[in-house]
């Protein structure tokens, strides 16, 4: 079995402003999740809405949740990025489970 690790999700924006985040721009992201957690689970996008703290505005949009097994450490580190690379004022992320289990065809007796 695998190392246990639990399952977070991060909320990615659908749209930067106006305008679709271009599929490459996505990809880019996808990469440096990658490099953190060595996987990740895209989900079908969701309508999200929230007012934010600082000016009291309600923003409703679209949102890619996005599954990935990986330390707490880990999830931080996607979120600091994901705020960077998207440009955002906050980003969400949610612990799904406390562990989560791989088991590989080659463990199997």
């Amino acid at each position: 079995m695998t190392e246990i690790l639990p399952l977070w999700e991060i909320l990615v924006p659908y749209k930067m402003g106006r305008k679709n985040v271009q599929v490459p721009y996505h990809r880019e992201w996808d990469a440096k999740v990658m490099a953190i957690a060595g996987g990740m689970t895209l989900m079908k996008v969701a309508k999200g809405s929230w007012t934010s703290p600082t000016s009291d505005k309600t923003h409703k949009e679209l949102m890619i949740p996005v599954r990935i097994a990986c330390t707490e450490e880990q999830i931080r580190e996607i979120m600091k990025m994901t705020i960077a690379h998207y440009k955002q004022e906050a980003v969400f992320a949610m612990l799904v489970s406390e562990k989560t289990l791989i088991m590989h065809a080659e463990e199997i007796n």
